[in-house]
Protein backbone atom coordinates (compact mmCIF):
# COMPACT_ATOMS: atom_id res chain seq x y z
CA UNK A 1 0.00 0.00 0.00
CA UNK A 2 1.47 3.37 -0.64
CA UNK A 3 0.59 6.67 0.85
CA UNK A 4 1.28 10.04 -0.03
CA UNK A 5 1.56 12.91 3.25
CA UNK A 6 2.17 16.47 2.38
CA UNK A 7 1.79 20.10 3.71
CA UNK A 8 3.34 22.47 6.10
CA UNK A 9 1.08 21.46 8.87
CA UNK A 10 3.36 18.73 10.22
CA UNK A 11 1.75 18.61 13.23
CA UNK A 12 -1.82 17.12 11.98
CA UNK A 13 0.82 14.86 9.30
CA UNK A 14 2.61 13.22 12.13
CA UNK A 15 -1.20 13.13 14.04
CA UNK A 16 -2.03 10.76 10.66
CA UNK A 17 1.15 9.25 10.44
CA UNK A 18 1.17 7.70 13.65
CA UNK A 19 -2.59 6.65 13.20
CA UNK A 20 -1.65 4.59 10.78
CA UNK A 21 1.04 2.88 12.89
CA UNK A 22 -1.41 2.17 15.37
CA UNK A 23 -3.29 0.67 12.92
CA UNK A 24 -0.95 -1.95 11.27
CA UNK A 25 -0.70 -4.21 14.85
CA UNK A 26 1.83 -4.97 17.91
CA UNK A 27 3.67 -2.15 18.21
CA UNK A 28 7.19 -3.81 18.92
CA UNK A 29 6.73 -5.70 16.19
CA UNK A 30 6.40 -2.98 13.71
CA UNK A 31 8.93 -1.12 15.54
CA UNK A 32 11.53 -3.94 14.36
CA UNK A 33 10.17 -3.61 11.06
CA UNK A 34 10.06 0.52 10.85
CA UNK A 35 12.71 2.25 8.31
CA UNK A 36 12.70 5.65 7.84
CA UNK A 37 14.69 6.77 4.46
CA UNK A 38 16.30 10.39 3.82
CA UNK A 39 14.59 10.92 0.17
CA UNK A 40 17.07 13.80 -0.05
CA UNK A 41 19.80 11.32 -0.93
CA UNK A 42 17.75 8.51 -1.33
CA UNK A 43 18.76 5.89 -4.52
CA UNK A 44 16.33 4.53 -6.56
CA UNK A 45 17.79 0.58 -6.46
CA UNK A 46 18.15 1.11 -2.09
CA UNK A 47 14.12 2.30 -2.10
CA UNK A 48 13.45 -0.90 -4.24
CA UNK A 49 14.94 -3.31 -2.32
CA UNK A 50 13.54 -1.69 1.03
CA UNK A 51 10.12 -2.03 -0.74
CA UNK A 52 10.95 -5.83 -1.36
CA UNK A 53 12.08 -6.86 1.90
CA UNK A 54 9.78 -8.97 3.58
CA UNK A 55 8.99 -8.15 7.41
CA UNK A 56 10.21 -10.36 10.15
CA UNK A 57 7.61 -12.12 12.41
CA UNK A 58 5.15 -9.83 11.57
CA UNK A 59 2.65 -9.48 9.02
CA UNK A 60 3.56 -5.54 7.55
CA UNK A 61 6.68 -3.52 6.71
CA UNK A 62 6.54 0.05 7.01
CA UNK A 63 8.54 2.19 5.39
CA UNK A 64 8.69 6.17 5.62
CA UNK A 65 10.80 8.38 2.93
CA UNK A 66 10.78 12.36 3.69
CA UNK A 67 11.52 14.32 1.08
CA UNK A 68 11.69 12.17 -2.03
CA UNK A 69 8.93 14.55 -3.76
CA UNK A 70 10.63 17.67 -2.80
CA UNK A 71 13.45 16.27 -5.19
CA UNK A 72 10.86 16.98 -8.14
CA UNK A 73 9.60 19.83 -7.47
CA UNK A 74 9.07 22.38 -10.75
CA UNK A 75 11.68 25.16 -10.16
CA UNK A 76 11.85 28.44 -12.40
CA UNK A 77 14.49 28.10 -14.71
CA UNK A 78 16.90 30.55 -15.61
CA UNK A 79 16.68 30.38 -19.13
CA UNK A 80 15.20 28.11 -21.44
CA UNK A 81 18.80 26.86 -22.27
CA UNK A 82 19.33 25.47 -18.72
CA UNK A 83 15.97 24.25 -18.49
CA UNK A 84 16.62 21.84 -21.75
CA UNK A 85 19.50 20.54 -20.16
CA UNK A 86 18.14 19.60 -16.73
CA UNK A 87 14.86 18.34 -17.80
CA UNK A 88 15.88 14.78 -19.31
CA UNK A 89 17.87 13.57 -16.31
CA UNK A 90 14.81 15.12 -13.78
CA UNK A 91 12.44 13.49 -15.66
CA UNK A 92 14.22 10.13 -15.74
CA UNK A 93 15.30 10.15 -11.93
CA UNK A 94 11.15 10.43 -11.04
CA UNK A 95 10.63 7.58 -13.05
CA UNK A 96 13.09 5.57 -11.94
CA UNK A 97 11.95 5.82 -8.54
CA UNK A 98 8.30 5.43 -9.89
CA UNK A 99 9.72 2.34 -11.15
CA UNK A 100 11.11 1.19 -8.07
CA UNK A 101 7.98 0.97 -6.08
CA UNK A 102 5.80 -0.19 -9.05
CA UNK A 103 5.26 -3.45 -7.83
CA UNK A 104 4.92 -3.07 -3.69
CA UNK A 105 4.15 -6.81 -2.12
CA UNK A 106 1.17 -6.89 0.21
CA UNK A 107 3.43 -6.77 3.17
CA UNK A 108 5.06 -3.64 2.71
CA UNK A 109 3.38 0.02 3.47
CA UNK A 110 5.36 2.63 1.80
CA UNK A 111 5.25 6.28 3.04
CA UNK A 112 5.54 9.55 1.41
CA UNK A 113 5.87 12.20 3.59
CA UNK A 114 7.16 15.90 2.29
CA UNK A 115 6.17 19.62 2.95
CA UNK A 116 4.37 21.75 0.82
CA UNK A 117 4.26 19.97 -2.89
CA UNK A 118 2.56 21.46 -6.22
CA UNK A 119 0.39 19.82 -7.92
CA UNK A 120 2.68 19.56 -10.88
CA UNK A 121 5.15 17.43 -9.23
CA UNK A 122 6.04 15.03 -11.26
CA UNK A 123 6.99 11.84 -9.34
CA UNK A 124 3.23 13.22 -7.53
CA UNK A 125 1.02 12.99 -10.73
CA UNK A 126 2.90 9.79 -11.72
CA UNK A 127 2.21 8.44 -8.08
CA UNK A 128 -1.11 9.67 -7.46
CA UNK A 129 -3.21 6.89 -9.10
CA UNK A 130 -2.03 4.31 -6.78
CA UNK A 131 -1.74 5.81 -3.41
CA UNK A 132 -3.96 7.29 -0.84
CA UNK A 133 -2.90 10.76 -0.92
CA UNK A 134 -3.31 13.30 2.23
CA UNK A 135 -2.89 16.78 2.02
CA UNK A 136 -2.18 19.12 5.16
CA UNK A 137 -1.88 22.83 4.80
CA UNK A 138 -1.70 25.09 7.48
CA UNK A 139 -4.79 25.81 9.19
CA UNK A 140 -6.30 29.10 9.28
CA UNK A 141 -9.47 31.15 10.58
CA UNK A 142 -12.14 28.93 10.99
CA UNK A 143 -10.35 26.04 10.31
CA UNK A 144 -8.00 26.70 12.98
CA UNK A 145 -10.43 27.93 15.51
CA UNK A 146 -12.28 24.69 14.65
CA UNK A 147 -9.03 22.56 15.44
CA UNK A 148 -8.73 24.33 18.73
CA UNK A 149 -11.88 23.82 19.97
CA UNK A 150 -11.45 20.33 19.66
CA UNK A 151 -7.97 20.18 21.18
CA UNK A 152 -9.32 21.32 24.03
CA UNK A 153 -11.94 19.61 24.29
CA UNK A 154 -9.42 16.10 24.12
CA UNK A 155 -7.65 17.60 26.73
CA UNK A 156 -11.06 18.07 29.20
CA UNK A 157 -11.51 21.19 29.31
CA UNK A 158 -13.70 24.47 27.82
CA UNK A 159 -12.69 28.05 26.90
CA UNK A 160 -14.23 31.04 26.19
CA UNK A 161 -15.40 32.45 22.73
CA UNK A 162 -12.91 35.91 23.66
CA UNK A 163 -10.21 33.59 25.04
CA UNK A 164 -10.54 31.38 21.53
CA UNK A 165 -10.26 34.41 19.57
CA UNK A 166 -6.98 36.18 21.98
CA UNK A 167 -5.45 32.24 21.94
CA UNK A 168 -5.46 31.87 18.06
CA UNK A 169 -4.65 35.45 17.39
CA UNK A 170 -1.24 35.19 19.69
CA UNK A 171 -0.33 31.58 18.62
CA UNK A 172 -1.23 31.09 15.16
CA UNK A 173 -1.23 28.22 13.05
CA UNK A 174 1.74 26.45 14.64
CA UNK A 175 -0.14 23.38 15.63
CA UNK A 176 3.01 22.07 17.67
CA UNK A 177 3.10 25.65 19.82
CA UNK A 178 -0.96 25.13 20.18
CA UNK A 179 -1.28 22.14 21.54
CA UNK A 180 1.18 22.70 24.44
CA UNK A 181 -0.15 25.98 24.81
CA UNK A 182 -3.95 24.46 25.50
CA UNK A 183 -2.48 21.46 27.35
CA UNK A 184 -0.99 23.81 29.79
CA UNK A 185 -3.99 25.90 30.18
CA UNK A 186 -6.47 23.22 29.95
CA UNK A 187 -4.27 21.53 33.26
CA UNK A 188 -4.39 25.37 35.05
CA UNK A 189 -7.89 25.89 34.48
CA UNK A 190 -9.12 22.50 35.84
CA UNK A 191 -12.34 21.96 35.81
CA UNK A 192 -13.72 25.87 35.36
CA UNK A 193 -13.28 27.86 31.60
CA UNK A 194 -10.75 28.58 30.08
CA UNK A 195 -10.83 33.00 30.42
CA UNK A 196 -8.78 35.61 28.59
CA UNK A 197 -6.66 36.40 31.76
CA UNK A 198 -5.48 32.47 31.96
CA UNK A 199 -3.89 33.29 28.66
CA UNK A 200 -2.42 36.60 29.25
CA UNK A 201 -0.97 35.25 32.38
CA UNK A 202 0.44 31.77 31.55
CA UNK A 203 1.01 31.74 27.56
CA UNK A 204 4.65 32.59 27.17
CA UNK A 205 4.99 31.04 23.73
CA UNK A 206 2.03 32.94 23.23
CA UNK A 207 2.96 36.14 23.73
CA UNK A 208 6.22 35.41 22.02
CA UNK A 209 4.16 34.74 19.08
CA UNK A 210 1.94 38.19 19.66
CA UNK A 211 5.85 40.00 19.23
CA UNK A 212 5.68 38.63 15.70
CA UNK A 213 2.24 39.57 14.93
CA UNK A 214 3.10 42.74 15.89
CA UNK A 215 6.35 42.76 13.85
CA UNK A 216 4.25 41.14 10.79
CA UNK A 217 1.64 44.06 10.76
CA UNK A 218 3.91 46.54 10.84
CA UNK A 219 6.01 45.31 7.87
CA UNK A 220 2.95 44.81 6.06
CA UNK A 221 1.77 48.56 6.67
CA UNK A 222 -0.90 47.33 8.53
CA UNK A 223 -1.47 50.39 11.17
CA UNK A 224 -4.19 49.42 12.99
CA UNK A 225 -2.89 45.47 14.20
CA UNK A 226 0.48 46.55 14.45
CA UNK A 227 -1.35 49.43 17.14
CA UNK A 228 -3.08 47.07 18.75
CA UNK A 229 -0.40 43.83 18.98
CA UNK A 230 2.00 46.89 20.64
CA UNK A 231 -0.57 48.12 23.36
CA UNK A 232 -1.56 44.10 24.08
CA UNK A 233 2.32 43.26 24.81
CA UNK A 234 3.21 46.89 26.51
CA UNK A 235 0.14 45.86 28.50
CA UNK A 236 1.21 42.33 29.62
CA UNK A 237 5.03 44.28 30.69
CA UNK A 238 7.00 43.46 27.40
CA UNK A 239 9.90 46.19 27.80
CA UNK A 240 9.62 48.48 24.94
CA UNK A 241 13.77 47.77 24.62
CA UNK A 242 13.00 44.12 24.55
CA UNK A 243 10.30 44.93 21.28
CA UNK A 244 12.81 47.64 19.63
CA UNK A 245 15.06 44.64 19.60
CA UNK A 246 12.87 42.14 18.14
CA UNK A 247 11.65 44.47 15.53
CA UNK A 248 16.07 45.37 14.62
CA UNK A 249 16.01 41.86 14.68
CA UNK A 250 13.88 40.50 11.73
CA UNK A 251 14.70 43.46 9.79
CA UNK A 252 18.10 42.13 9.72
CA UNK A 253 17.08 38.91 8.74
CA UNK A 254 14.92 40.71 5.99
CA UNK A 255 18.17 42.24 4.80
CA UNK A 256 19.73 38.80 5.10
CA UNK A 257 17.39 37.32 3.21
CA UNK A 258 17.03 39.09 0.50
CA UNK A 259 20.98 39.34 0.35
CA UNK A 260 21.07 35.32 -0.01
CA UNK A 261 18.37 35.08 -2.62
CA UNK A 262 20.21 37.68 -4.75
CA UNK A 263 23.00 35.52 -4.66
CA UNK A 264 21.22 32.11 -6.31
CA UNK A 265 21.25 30.63 -2.68
CA UNK A 266 18.64 27.91 -1.88
CA UNK A 267 15.70 27.79 0.53
CA UNK A 268 17.55 25.21 2.34
CA UNK A 269 20.81 27.35 2.64
CA UNK A 270 18.67 30.50 3.36
CA UNK A 271 16.75 28.49 6.15
CA UNK A 272 20.24 27.25 7.98
CA UNK A 273 22.11 30.66 7.22
CA UNK A 274 19.15 32.60 9.20
CA UNK A 275 18.57 29.92 11.58
CA UNK A 276 14.98 29.61 11.15
CA UNK A 277 13.47 26.02 12.35
CA UNK A 278 9.79 26.04 10.29
CA UNK A 279 9.46 26.27 6.73
CA UNK A 280 6.15 28.70 6.54
CA UNK A 281 8.86 30.94 9.01
CA UNK A 282 11.33 30.72 6.26
CA UNK A 283 8.16 31.64 3.64
CA UNK A 284 7.04 34.63 5.44
CA UNK A 285 10.68 36.31 5.74
CA UNK A 286 10.80 35.33 1.75
CA UNK A 287 7.51 36.68 1.19
CA UNK A 288 8.35 40.24 3.23
CA UNK A 289 12.13 40.65 2.17
CA UNK A 290 10.42 40.22 -1.64
CA UNK A 291 8.37 43.34 -0.56
CA UNK A 292 11.52 45.68 0.18
CA UNK A 293 14.36 47.13 -1.90
CA UNK A 294 17.32 47.36 0.17
CA UNK A 295 17.12 50.92 0.08
CA UNK A 296 13.86 50.83 1.97
CA UNK A 297 14.79 48.42 4.67
CA UNK A 298 17.69 50.81 5.27
CA UNK A 299 15.61 53.61 5.99
CA UNK A 300 13.28 51.13 8.12
CA UNK A 301 16.51 50.63 10.35
CA UNK A 302 17.99 54.14 10.63
CA UNK A 303 14.16 54.65 11.62
CA UNK A 304 14.71 51.75 14.40
CA UNK A 305 18.06 53.45 15.69
CA UNK A 306 16.52 56.79 16.00
CA UNK A 307 14.06 55.39 17.93
CA UNK A 308 16.72 53.87 20.42
CA UNK A 309 18.32 56.79 20.30
CA UNK A 310 15.51 58.43 21.63
CA UNK A 311 15.05 56.03 24.54
CA UNK A 312 18.32 55.68 25.55
CA UNK A 313 19.10 59.83 25.79
CA UNK A 314 15.81 60.60 27.56
CA UNK A 315 14.16 62.57 24.61
CA UNK A 316 11.11 60.03 25.03
CA UNK A 317 9.84 57.47 27.03
CA UNK A 318 10.12 53.68 25.76
CA UNK A 319 6.03 53.59 25.07
CA UNK A 320 6.64 56.78 23.65
CA UNK A 321 8.99 56.46 20.97
CA UNK A 322 7.39 52.47 20.44
CA UNK A 323 4.12 54.15 19.37
CA UNK A 324 5.40 57.21 16.93
CA UNK A 325 7.75 54.44 15.75
CA UNK A 326 4.84 51.65 14.76
CA UNK A 327 2.75 54.92 13.01
CA UNK A 328 5.82 55.97 11.12
CA UNK A 329 6.94 52.64 9.87
CA UNK A 330 3.20 51.94 8.73
CA UNK A 331 2.93 55.47 6.83
CA UNK A 332 5.87 54.19 4.74
CA UNK A 333 4.00 52.67 1.86
CA UNK A 334 2.78 56.09 0.96
CA UNK A 335 5.61 57.65 0.76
Amino acid sequence: MLYIMTGQDDFSLGQSLEKLRAALGDASLLEANTITLNGHKLLPDELRIACQTLPFLAKKRLIIVDGLLGRFEPRAQPNKRKKTLRTPKRQDSYRTFATSISTLPDSTILVLIDGKIKSSNPLLKVLSPRAEIKFFPLLKNDSLRQWVKRRVTEESGSISPQALKLLVRLVGGNLWIMASEIRKLALFAGDRQIEVDDIKSLTSHAQQASVFTMIDAILEFRIGPAEQALQELLQIGMAPAYLLFMLSRQVRQLVLAKELRKTGQSNEKIQERLGITYEFVLHKTLEQAGGFSLGRLEDLYQKLLKADLAIKTGKYGGELALNILVVELCQQRGR
